[in-house]
């Protein structure tokens, strides 16, 4: 009679989704180049944990995914550092696409939670919607700490979302 080991569930990973902003607005001030190192210091702590990343970002060429879904590597920070900046700054698409990518990773890989970091200066006029399937929202506000718009505060207001200021101090 053999006697069969029950193993232990083994608990799914953490997935953290970086949404980039690289829109033209990010390149003044040394915005992007602080929000490249922000998402690098993510990948790397997420890596440390062994949970999983995706990285995307929106800018003038739209909406584009970086890393899909996956167990985080340092590689991929090399990924962040080359991208550049410019042209518009289509976050309500984006939050669309971030959208489907959660639902999908919700239904494929069952990862336990979901977090959302939103690394943006607000520098939009669209009015996104929060990605209904990220389990916990997180909006890195990069504004013009001078001159702030107060977008990324109202959109974390409206969300739920918590609101970081690695600008302010």
């Amino acid at each position: 009679q053999h006697i069969r080991r029950v193993q232990p569930p083994v608990q799914a990973a953490h997935l953290h989704l970086i949404v980039l902003d690289n829109s033209g607005s990010m390149r003044q001030g040394g915005r992007l180049g602080l929000a490249k190192a922000y998402a690098a210091r993510l990948v790397d702590d997420a890596t440390r944990v062994g949970d999983q990343v995706a990285i995307m970002h929106f800018g003038g060429q739209g909406v584009q995914v970086l890393k899909a879904p996956g167990p985080a590597r340092r590689a991929a920070i090399a990924r962040i550092q080359a991208l550049g900046g410019g042209g518009g700054t289509p976050i309500a698409s984006c939050m669309q696409v971030a959208q489907v990518l959660l639902h999908h990773d919700r239904l494929r890989h069952g990862t336990s939670q979901r977090t959302l970091w939103l690394l943006t200066d607000g520098r939009s006029t669209e009015r996104p919607i929060a990605p209904a399937a990220a389990d916990h929202l997180v909006i890195v506000n990069f504004d013009d700490p001078l001159r702030p718009l107060g977008r990324c505060a109202a959109w974390a207001k409206n969300w739920g979302a918590e609101l970081l200021c690695p600008l302010m101090g």
